[in-house]
């Protein structure tokens, strides 16, 4: 070999990024999310994927195959069998947690059959109501469902989302009786509530952001325990009395069944990288995502407790196909 060449091949060697993209798979590099473009899911997944770009030097390419809340693209993943490059999942609560213990066509289980690489983050819902309402406290919603029992009504973004999982939660909590309006998605959902068709939601926060700052809607409570850093001014449903009152949506990264645990790791470890820089942590907590990284093993001891929490939510409440 020639002086130049060598001094040539070695300077690139250097520039390689510190995760070197000889390790990974050859082919293309892929993030399937289970949602149409421009949504939360979506967006944290090109946030992530971006930078991975960056770092190893080569694309990662975000593929939607929207359908059943996620629950299409993640039986797709279960089912298939990528014969090159690497394909990873963005796993959701709904697609991991809640759909599989309500919905029959569902067969994958979300458990068995991927391989959890590290949670993304998870964000709060808001407990919301439309701004021509006077509501400013769970407990004066709690007096409303209680003095009109079986009339309340409150909206979703479909059966068996966390929208409607987290409300039948509070219906639990608070003693009360209220009825289910499942629509297809947040955008006309909140229309409907907006204008008094409906009386409240338990919005997710990344949708509910824009009608709130509009002053379309009231933000009355946010469901994790603690206030994202994001919205402090949004006190949390525990705060109100509804003490460890925790419902979120959350996102993660998951490979295929048959992956192996050094890629498994190796991916963890870039990925962590990824959340810890300052800019992604910025944007992260404009939509409200908080807690995302740490190891393997985390994130599937978090899978298999938050399967287990809707679980119980779905038995206890009598959530069906047709609720």
């Amino acid at each position: 070999m020639k002086r130049r060449e060598f001094i040539a091949g070695s300077a690139a060697a250097l520039a390689t990024p510190w995760s070197m993209a000889t390790d990974l798979p050859k082919g293309p590099i892929k993030i399937l999310v289970g949602w149409a473009p421009g949504g939360g899911t979506d967006v944290f997944a090109r946030i992530v994927g971006q930078k991975l770009t960056e770092m190893w030097g080569r694309s990662v390419i975000v593929e939607n195959k929207p359908g059943a809340t996620g629950a299409l693209a993640a039986d797709y993943f279960a089912k298939t069998r990528f014969h090159d490059g690497l394909t990873l999942l963005m796993a959701h609560v709904n697609t991991h947690a809640i759909s599989p213990q309500i919905f029959k066509s569902i067969t994958y289980d979300p458990l068995k059959d991927f391989t959890p690489i590290v949670l993304i983050g998870a964000t709060p819902h808001v407990l919301v109501t439309s701004s021509k309402n006077s509501y400013a406290s769970v407990k004066e919603v709690v007096e409303l469902c209680k003095k009109n029992p079986g009339k309340i009504s409150f909206g979703s973004s479909g059966t068996g989302s966390v929208q409607h999982l987290a409300a039948e939660m509070f219906n639990m909590a608070a003693g009360v009786q209220t009825i289910h309006v499942p629509y297809k998605g947040s955008g006309p959902m909140q229309t409907d509530l907006i204008g008094g068709q409906i009386d409240f939601s338990f919005d997710t926060m990344t949708a509910a952001t824009a009608q709130v700052k509009a002053k379309k809607m009231n933000a009355i409570a946010q469901t994790r325990v603690n206030r994202a850093k994001g919205f402090p001014e949004v006190t949390t449903m525990d705060e109100q009395g509804f003490k460890g009152f925790d419902a979120s949506s959350w996102y993660g990264l998951v490979g295929p069944k048959d992956m192996s645990k050094a890629m498994a790791k190796q991916l963890n470890a870039d990925i962590n990288k990824v959340l810890a820089m300052p800019d992604v942590v910025a944007r992260f907590d404009g939509f409200g995502v908080e807690d995302g990284g740490g190891s393997v093993e985390k994130f599937a001891a978090f899978m298999a407790t938050e399967y287990k929490k809707w679980g119980e939510v779905v038995r206890t409440a009598k959530v069906t196909e047709e609720s």
